[in-house]
């Protein structure tokens, strides 16, 4: 399926650019999520009309991100989960709850845009942490995950 993107997706494009897709991709992801429109001709002539608009747009969400990127980075951030003798957690720290430790500090950010990449954090001590507030800027944060042991 030919799409027009209305904003920059990773590894697929920029703003404006007409890229095929799957259709799934497409229909379920891309267009719902108001990140694509059909490449129709009256979708194109439509998108030019708005091309200004979309860009000004584009530009007051990157600066917004990047002035909560240089707030947040390399912020370290203390979470405490019972764990064992042996340093292993009784469970895990996951995207929620380092979203609920930042929110505790006044920062607002999705769990969706907290990357885990070796997945939830299942060991006491520090962790580097990704954090992705826009497509061109991603921050690092340090979760140090202290241990609470049962007496």
């Amino acid at each position: 399926m030919q799409i027009i993107l209305l904003e920059k997706v990773i590894n697929l494009g920029g703003l404006g650019d007409v890229v095929k897709v799957k259709d799934g991709y497409a229909r379920n992801f891309l267009i719902p999520q108001g990140k694509a429109k059909r490449a129709t001709p009256a979708s194109l002539a439509e998108f030019e009309k708005r091309r200004a608009e979309l860009e000004a747009a584009q530009a007051v969400a990157l600066v917004a991100a990047q002035e909560k990127g240089a707030k947040i980075d390399g912020l370290l951030l203390q979470i405490t989960q019972k764990s064992g003798v042996d340093g292993r957690l009784f469970g895990s720290v996951t995207t929620v709850d380092i979203a609920d430790a930042l929110k505790a500090q006044g920062i607002e950010v999705e769990r969706a845009n907290i990357r885990l990449p070796q997945g939830p954090l299942k060991q006491v001590g520090d962790h580097e942490v990704s954090v992705a507030l826009h497509t061109d800027v991603v921050v690092q944060i340090k979760v140090s995950v202290l241990g609470e042991t049962q007496q």
